[in-house]
């Protein structure tokens, strides 16, 4: 059901920003040594006010990844200015010796979106919504979109 209160989502449905970013590290031997800086990064990230969840992810070889989710996006931006994120972000692009890819992306959430039972703040149904959200050249009734047909 369509909402723009998420207090009753998990931390991450609450959040408004986001940040993704993954970096292609040169080998088993950076990445241990990753670990040293990584761990006191992360307790300091989910210590600061605004932190809400993240998760890393892993692809092959040796690329490791993070999604994590703030409050809002000054909260996002305080944690890139921590200390021991810049101490990694240096050392990642030292070069090549570490690291030889990398990206950050940064998202903003819609303030509207969609929640269902126990996650919906406005009661506990789970219902399905009568009208899809309108895409970007469609003009429906009353602002939706085409109406849900069940099958």
């Amino acid at each position: 059901m369509r909402t723009t209160d998420f207090s009753q989502a998990p931390p991450q449905g609450q959040a408004t920003a986001m940040f993704v970013g993954a970096t292609r590290y040169r080998g088993p031997l950076s990445i241990l040594t990753l670990t040293l800086t990584w761990f006191r990064m992360v307790r300091d990230m989910k210590r600061m006010r605004g932190y809400r969840w993240h998760k890393v992810y892993w692809e092959f070889p040796f690329t490791l990844g993070t999604l994590a989710f703030f409050e809002d996006r000054d909260a996002l931006l305080r944690f890139a200015r921590s200390r021991h994120h810049r101490k990694l972000m240096q050392w990642v692009t030292d070069g090549t010796k570490n690291a030889t890819a990398g990206y950050i992306r940064l998202y903003n959430a819609e303030p509207e979106g969609y929640s269902n039972g126990g996650w919906r703040a406005e009661g506990g149904p789970m219902a399905h919504i009568e009208t899809f959200t309108p895409l970007s050249g469609e003009d429906g009734e009353d602002g939706a979109g085409p109406r849900v047909r069940r099958g």
